[in-house]
Protein backbone atom coordinates (compact mmCIF):
# COMPACT_ATOMS: atom_id res chain seq x y z
CA UNK A 1 0.00 0.00 0.00
CA UNK A 2 2.78 2.45 0.91
CA UNK A 3 4.67 1.56 -2.28
CA UNK A 4 1.60 2.36 -4.43
CA UNK A 5 1.11 5.61 -2.56
CA UNK A 6 4.69 6.53 -3.23
CA UNK A 7 4.47 5.72 -6.94
CA UNK A 8 1.33 7.84 -7.27
CA UNK A 9 2.79 10.73 -5.28
CA UNK A 10 6.06 10.60 -7.24
CA UNK A 11 4.17 11.24 -10.50
CA UNK A 12 2.30 14.16 -8.91
CA UNK A 13 5.60 15.47 -7.57
CA UNK A 14 7.25 15.37 -11.01
CA UNK A 15 4.35 17.37 -12.43
CA UNK A 16 4.67 19.96 -9.65
CA UNK A 17 8.42 20.26 -10.24
CA UNK A 18 7.78 20.95 -13.92
CA UNK A 19 5.19 23.59 -13.08
CA UNK A 20 7.33 25.21 -10.37
CA UNK A 21 4.65 24.97 -7.68
CA UNK A 22 5.09 24.36 -3.96
CA UNK A 23 4.59 20.66 -3.23
CA UNK A 24 4.47 20.61 0.57
CA UNK A 25 4.14 22.95 3.52
CA UNK A 26 6.15 21.70 6.50
CA UNK A 27 6.20 23.05 10.05
CA UNK A 28 8.98 22.16 12.48
CA UNK A 29 8.40 22.51 16.24
CA UNK A 30 11.79 22.52 17.96
CA UNK A 31 13.57 24.39 20.76
CA UNK A 32 17.16 25.20 21.70
CA UNK A 33 18.78 26.75 24.76
CA UNK A 34 21.91 26.55 26.87
CA UNK A 35 20.53 23.45 28.63
CA UNK A 36 18.75 21.87 25.66
CA UNK A 37 21.72 22.53 23.39
CA UNK A 38 21.72 23.09 19.64
CA UNK A 39 21.58 19.51 18.38
CA UNK A 40 17.81 19.36 17.86
CA UNK A 41 17.79 22.55 15.80
CA UNK A 42 20.82 21.55 13.75
CA UNK A 43 19.38 18.21 12.65
CA UNK A 44 16.04 19.86 11.88
CA UNK A 45 17.84 22.44 9.75
CA UNK A 46 19.52 19.61 7.86
CA UNK A 47 16.13 18.09 7.09
CA UNK A 48 14.64 21.52 6.30
CA UNK A 49 17.37 22.24 3.75
CA UNK A 50 16.79 18.88 2.07
CA UNK A 51 13.04 19.46 1.97
CA UNK A 52 13.44 22.85 0.27
CA UNK A 53 15.14 21.08 -2.63
CA UNK A 54 11.85 19.25 -3.15
CA UNK A 55 9.58 22.26 -3.68
CA UNK A 56 8.74 22.39 0.01
CA UNK A 57 8.09 25.51 2.08
CA UNK A 58 9.41 25.05 5.62
CA UNK A 59 8.83 27.21 8.67
CA UNK A 60 9.76 26.80 12.34
CA UNK A 61 7.90 27.29 15.61
CA UNK A 62 10.30 27.82 18.52
CA UNK A 63 9.94 29.02 22.07
CA UNK A 64 11.61 32.31 22.94
CA UNK A 65 13.84 31.07 25.77
CA UNK A 66 17.40 32.08 26.78
CA UNK A 67 19.96 30.66 24.38
CA UNK A 68 17.48 30.08 21.56
CA UNK A 69 18.69 29.88 17.95
CA UNK A 70 15.72 31.64 16.34
CA UNK A 71 17.87 34.31 14.71
CA UNK A 72 20.31 31.67 13.46
CA UNK A 73 17.45 29.73 11.85
CA UNK A 74 16.24 32.93 10.19
CA UNK A 75 19.75 33.61 8.90
CA UNK A 76 19.53 30.21 7.21
CA UNK A 77 16.53 31.45 5.27
CA UNK A 78 13.57 30.06 7.23
CA UNK A 79 10.62 31.79 8.86
CA UNK A 80 10.47 31.43 12.64
CA UNK A 81 7.33 31.97 14.73
CA UNK A 82 8.28 32.55 18.35
CA UNK A 83 6.22 31.22 21.24
CA UNK A 84 6.25 33.28 24.48
CA UNK A 85 8.88 32.66 27.15
CA UNK A 86 8.17 29.71 29.47
CA UNK A 87 10.38 28.09 32.09
CA UNK A 88 9.74 24.49 31.02
CA UNK A 89 7.20 22.00 29.64
CA UNK A 90 6.81 19.34 32.29
CA UNK A 91 3.19 19.19 33.41
CA UNK A 92 0.18 18.23 31.30
CA UNK A 93 -1.07 21.78 31.73
CA UNK A 94 2.17 23.16 30.27
CA UNK A 95 2.00 20.72 27.34
CA UNK A 96 -1.58 21.78 26.63
CA UNK A 97 -0.53 25.42 26.75
CA UNK A 98 2.30 24.73 24.29
CA UNK A 99 -0.12 22.90 21.99
CA UNK A 100 -2.64 25.75 22.13
CA UNK A 101 0.06 28.32 21.35
CA UNK A 102 1.27 26.20 18.44
CA UNK A 103 -2.29 25.83 17.13
CA UNK A 104 -2.71 29.60 17.35
CA UNK A 105 0.28 30.05 15.04
CA UNK A 106 -0.98 27.38 12.63
CA UNK A 107 -4.42 28.99 12.38
CA UNK A 108 -3.15 32.55 12.08
CA UNK A 109 -0.77 31.86 9.18
CA UNK A 110 -3.55 30.02 7.32
CA UNK A 111 -1.47 27.34 5.64
CA UNK A 112 -2.48 23.76 4.95
CA UNK A 113 0.39 22.05 6.76
CA UNK A 114 1.21 18.72 5.15
CA UNK A 115 3.73 17.63 7.76
CA UNK A 116 4.35 18.79 11.30
CA UNK A 117 7.78 17.66 12.48
CA UNK A 118 8.28 17.72 16.25
CA UNK A 119 11.76 17.30 17.74
CA UNK A 120 11.29 17.88 21.46
CA UNK A 121 11.87 15.63 24.47
CA UNK A 122 9.07 17.26 26.50
CA UNK A 123 6.25 16.79 23.95
CA UNK A 124 4.28 13.55 23.63
CA UNK A 125 0.92 12.04 22.66
CA UNK A 126 -1.06 14.58 24.72
CA UNK A 127 0.43 17.42 22.68
CA UNK A 128 0.23 15.54 19.38
CA UNK A 129 -3.46 14.63 19.79
CA UNK A 130 -4.34 18.30 20.20
CA UNK A 131 -2.35 19.24 17.07
CA UNK A 132 -3.63 16.35 14.94
CA UNK A 133 -6.69 18.18 13.52
CA UNK A 134 -4.57 21.09 12.24
CA UNK A 135 -2.06 19.14 10.11
CA UNK A 136 -2.20 16.26 7.64
CA UNK A 137 0.69 14.19 9.01
CA UNK A 138 2.88 14.20 12.11
CA UNK A 139 6.52 13.15 12.21
CA UNK A 140 8.44 12.73 15.48
CA UNK A 141 12.22 12.83 15.77
CA UNK A 142 13.21 11.07 18.98
CA UNK A 143 15.97 9.04 20.59
CA UNK A 144 14.73 8.57 24.14
CA UNK A 145 11.88 6.09 23.57
CA UNK A 146 10.45 7.10 26.94
CA UNK A 147 6.96 8.36 26.01
CA UNK A 148 3.97 7.47 23.83
CA UNK A 149 3.42 9.25 20.49
CA UNK A 150 0.55 9.81 18.10
CA UNK A 151 2.51 10.11 14.84
CA UNK A 152 2.58 8.78 11.30
CA UNK A 153 6.36 8.65 10.97
CA UNK A 154 9.03 8.28 13.64
CA UNK A 155 12.74 8.83 13.10
CA UNK A 156 15.43 7.69 15.51
CA UNK A 157 18.82 7.84 13.79
CA UNK A 158 20.75 6.36 16.71
CA UNK A 159 22.19 2.91 17.26
CA UNK A 160 20.64 0.70 19.94
CA UNK A 161 20.85 -3.02 20.62
CA UNK A 162 17.07 -3.22 21.00
CA UNK A 163 16.25 -0.92 18.07
CA UNK A 164 13.47 -3.07 16.59
CA UNK A 165 11.48 -3.42 19.81
CA UNK A 166 12.34 -0.01 21.24
CA UNK A 167 9.15 1.77 20.12
CA UNK A 168 6.81 -1.23 19.86
CA UNK A 169 4.57 -0.01 22.69
CA UNK A 170 5.06 3.69 22.11
CA UNK A 171 3.61 4.16 18.61
CA UNK A 172 0.77 2.54 16.66
CA UNK A 173 1.37 -0.42 14.34
CA UNK A 174 0.60 1.83 11.37
CA UNK A 175 3.40 4.26 12.26
CA UNK A 176 6.38 4.01 9.90
CA UNK A 177 9.57 3.70 11.94
CA UNK A 178 12.92 4.78 10.49
CA UNK A 179 15.44 3.43 12.96
CA UNK A 180 19.22 3.44 12.93
CA UNK A 181 22.21 5.41 11.59
CA UNK A 182 21.33 4.54 7.98
CA UNK A 183 18.75 7.34 8.34
CA UNK A 184 21.29 9.85 9.62
CA UNK A 185 20.35 13.50 9.00
CA UNK A 186 23.82 14.53 7.95
CA UNK A 187 24.50 17.89 6.31
CA UNK A 188 25.63 17.99 2.70
CA UNK A 189 29.00 19.45 3.69
CA UNK A 190 29.84 16.15 5.39
CA UNK A 191 29.10 14.19 2.23
CA UNK A 192 31.43 16.49 0.29
CA UNK A 193 34.24 16.02 2.83
CA UNK A 194 33.69 12.26 3.00
CA UNK A 195 34.57 12.00 -0.68
CA UNK A 196 38.00 13.44 0.17
CA UNK A 197 38.86 10.76 2.76
CA UNK A 198 42.20 9.05 2.26
CA UNK A 199 42.02 6.66 5.22
CA UNK A 200 43.36 7.07 8.73
CA UNK A 201 47.11 6.73 9.19
CA UNK A 202 46.82 5.63 12.84
CA UNK A 203 49.02 8.51 14.01
CA UNK A 204 47.88 11.53 16.03
CA UNK A 205 49.15 14.87 14.77
CA UNK A 206 46.00 17.00 14.95
CA UNK A 207 43.30 16.97 17.66
CA UNK A 208 39.84 18.51 17.44
CA UNK A 209 38.07 19.58 20.65
CA UNK A 210 34.34 20.26 20.26
CA UNK A 211 31.67 19.63 22.91
CA UNK A 212 28.60 20.89 21.09
CA UNK A 213 26.81 24.20 20.91
CA UNK A 214 26.66 24.94 24.63
CA UNK A 215 28.95 22.53 26.58
CA UNK A 216 27.03 23.26 29.82
CA UNK A 217 29.53 21.42 32.03
CA UNK A 218 32.63 23.01 30.49
CA UNK A 219 34.34 19.83 29.33
CA UNK A 220 36.28 21.89 26.80
CA UNK A 221 38.44 23.50 29.50
CA UNK A 222 39.13 20.13 31.13
CA UNK A 223 40.24 18.73 27.77
CA UNK A 224 42.52 21.69 27.03
CA UNK A 225 44.28 21.32 30.39
CA UNK A 226 44.76 17.61 29.71
CA UNK A 227 46.19 18.07 26.20
CA UNK A 228 48.51 20.81 27.46
CA UNK A 229 50.06 18.31 29.86
CA UNK A 230 51.40 16.53 26.77
CA UNK A 231 53.42 19.54 25.56
CA UNK A 232 56.27 17.45 24.21
CA UNK A 233 53.92 15.88 21.67
CA UNK A 234 53.43 19.19 19.77
CA UNK A 235 49.90 18.43 18.60
CA UNK A 236 48.04 20.87 16.41
CA UNK A 237 44.87 21.52 18.43
CA UNK A 238 41.67 23.01 16.97
CA UNK A 239 39.15 24.15 19.59
CA UNK A 240 35.59 24.94 18.51
CA UNK A 241 32.82 26.36 20.70
CA UNK A 242 29.21 27.12 19.86
CA UNK A 243 27.59 30.52 20.26
CA UNK A 244 25.65 29.16 23.28
CA UNK A 245 28.86 28.34 25.19
CA UNK A 246 28.96 30.52 28.30
CA UNK A 247 32.69 29.98 28.84
CA UNK A 248 33.87 31.40 25.51
CA UNK A 249 36.18 34.03 27.02
CA UNK A 250 37.92 31.56 29.34
CA UNK A 251 38.39 29.06 26.51
CA UNK A 252 39.67 31.72 24.12
CA UNK A 253 42.24 32.89 26.68
CA UNK A 254 43.37 29.32 27.39
CA UNK A 255 43.85 28.68 23.67
CA UNK A 256 45.96 31.83 23.38
CA UNK A 257 48.03 30.78 26.40
CA UNK A 258 48.52 27.16 25.25
CA UNK A 259 49.04 27.94 21.57
CA UNK A 260 45.85 26.20 20.41
CA UNK A 261 43.58 27.40 17.59
CA UNK A 262 40.27 28.88 18.79
CA UNK A 263 37.07 29.10 16.70
CA UNK A 264 33.48 30.07 17.55
CA UNK A 265 30.33 28.89 15.74
CA UNK A 266 32.06 27.67 12.57
CA UNK A 267 30.14 26.81 9.42
CA UNK A 268 32.67 24.28 8.13
CA UNK A 269 33.08 21.86 11.03
CA UNK A 270 33.13 18.93 8.60
CA UNK A 271 36.41 20.23 7.22
CA UNK A 272 37.87 20.43 10.73
CA UNK A 273 36.80 16.81 11.32
CA UNK A 274 38.34 15.73 8.03
CA UNK A 275 41.72 17.22 8.97
CA UNK A 276 41.77 15.84 12.53
CA UNK A 277 43.31 12.54 13.62
CA UNK A 278 41.46 12.41 16.94
CA UNK A 279 38.52 14.23 18.48
CA UNK A 280 37.42 14.96 22.03
CA UNK A 281 33.68 15.54 22.24
CA UNK A 282 30.33 14.79 23.79
CA UNK A 283 28.00 11.88 23.19
CA UNK A 284 25.27 13.72 21.30
CA UNK A 285 24.52 14.22 17.61
CA UNK A 286 28.19 14.95 16.90
CA UNK A 287 28.92 11.23 17.44
CA UNK A 288 27.38 10.54 14.05
CA UNK A 289 29.13 13.42 12.33
CA UNK A 290 32.47 12.11 13.57
CA UNK A 291 31.60 8.56 12.57
CA UNK A 292 30.48 9.68 9.11
CA UNK A 293 33.99 11.03 8.49
CA UNK A 294 35.74 8.13 10.21
CA UNK A 295 37.11 10.38 12.95
CA UNK A 296 38.19 8.41 16.06
CA UNK A 297 36.98 10.07 19.23
CA UNK A 298 37.33 10.12 22.98
CA UNK A 299 33.73 10.63 24.03
CA UNK A 300 32.51 12.09 27.32
CA UNK A 301 28.84 11.63 28.24
CA UNK A 302 27.30 14.93 29.37
CA UNK A 303 23.58 14.03 29.39
CA UNK A 304 21.50 11.00 30.38
CA UNK A 305 20.11 10.56 26.88
CA UNK A 306 23.68 10.12 25.59
CA UNK A 307 24.52 7.11 27.78
CA UNK A 308 22.96 4.30 25.79
CA UNK A 309 23.98 5.41 22.32
CA UNK A 310 27.56 6.15 23.43
CA UNK A 311 27.81 2.66 24.92
CA UNK A 312 26.34 1.10 21.78
CA UNK A 313 28.79 2.84 19.46
CA UNK A 314 31.64 2.02 21.84
CA UNK A 315 30.54 -1.64 21.75
CA UNK A 316 31.02 -1.48 17.97
CA UNK A 317 34.57 -0.17 18.64
CA UNK A 318 33.80 3.03 16.71
CA UNK A 319 34.72 5.36 19.60
CA UNK A 320 36.36 5.25 23.04
CA UNK A 321 33.88 5.97 25.84
CA UNK A 322 35.53 7.83 28.74
CA UNK A 323 32.31 7.79 30.79
CA UNK A 324 30.15 10.28 32.69
CA UNK A 325 31.55 13.82 32.63
CA UNK A 326 31.82 14.30 36.42
CA UNK A 327 33.84 11.10 36.74
CA UNK A 328 36.30 11.90 33.95
CA UNK A 329 39.50 13.59 35.12
CA UNK A 330 42.28 15.23 33.15
CA UNK A 331 44.55 12.24 33.77
CA UNK A 332 41.97 9.94 32.14
CA UNK A 333 42.13 12.00 28.96
CA UNK A 334 45.94 12.01 29.00
CA UNK A 335 46.02 8.23 29.52
CA UNK A 336 43.56 7.62 26.67
CA UNK A 337 45.50 9.76 24.20
CA UNK A 338 48.77 8.11 25.26
CA UNK A 339 47.23 4.65 24.80
CA UNK A 340 46.06 5.46 21.27
CA UNK A 341 49.46 6.93 20.41
CA UNK A 342 51.08 3.64 21.36
CA UNK A 343 48.46 1.61 19.48
CA UNK A 344 48.05 3.11 15.98
CA UNK A 345 46.30 -0.02 14.68
CA UNK A 346 43.53 0.42 17.27
CA UNK A 347 43.09 4.03 16.18
CA UNK A 348 42.97 3.02 12.51
CA UNK A 349 40.48 0.25 13.27
CA UNK A 350 38.28 2.70 15.20
CA UNK A 351 38.18 4.93 12.13
CA UNK A 352 37.17 2.07 9.83
CA UNK A 353 34.49 0.83 12.22
CA UNK A 354 33.02 4.32 12.47
CA UNK A 355 32.89 4.77 8.70
CA UNK A 356 31.08 1.47 8.19
CA UNK A 357 28.47 2.28 10.83
CA UNK A 358 26.65 5.17 9.14
CA UNK A 359 25.27 6.43 5.85
CA UNK A 360 23.43 9.56 4.79
CA UNK A 361 19.66 9.38 5.34
CA UNK A 362 18.43 12.84 4.31
CA UNK A 363 17.05 11.72 0.97
CA UNK A 364 15.61 8.51 2.42
CA UNK A 365 13.65 10.45 5.04
CA UNK A 366 12.30 13.06 2.62
CA UNK A 367 11.30 10.32 0.17
CA UNK A 368 9.22 8.66 2.90
CA UNK A 369 7.56 11.97 3.69
CA UNK A 370 6.69 12.56 0.05
CA UNK A 371 5.51 9.01 -0.43
CA UNK A 372 3.19 9.06 2.56
CA UNK A 373 1.10 12.04 1.43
Amino acid sequence: MVINQRACTAEVFRTIIREGRIFMDVCIRVDSSVLIGSGHVMRCLTLANELTKNKTRVFFICRDIPGNLCTYIEQKGFEVYRLPFSHDIDSLEEKNLDANETIKVLTQIKRNVDWLIVDHYKLDIHWEIKIRAFVKKIMVIDDLADRVHDCDLLLDQNLYRDAKSRYSRLVSDSCIRLLGPQYLLIREEFEIERRKLLGHSGHIKRILVFFGGSDPFNQTVKSLHAINQMKKESFIVDVIVGKLNQNQNEIKELCRHYGFHYYCQVENIANFMLKADLSLGAGGTAIWERCFLGLPSLTIIIAENQREVTKSVSHKQALMNLGWYSEVEEKDIVEAITFLQKNPLILKNMSEKALNLVSSGRTKVTNYMIGML
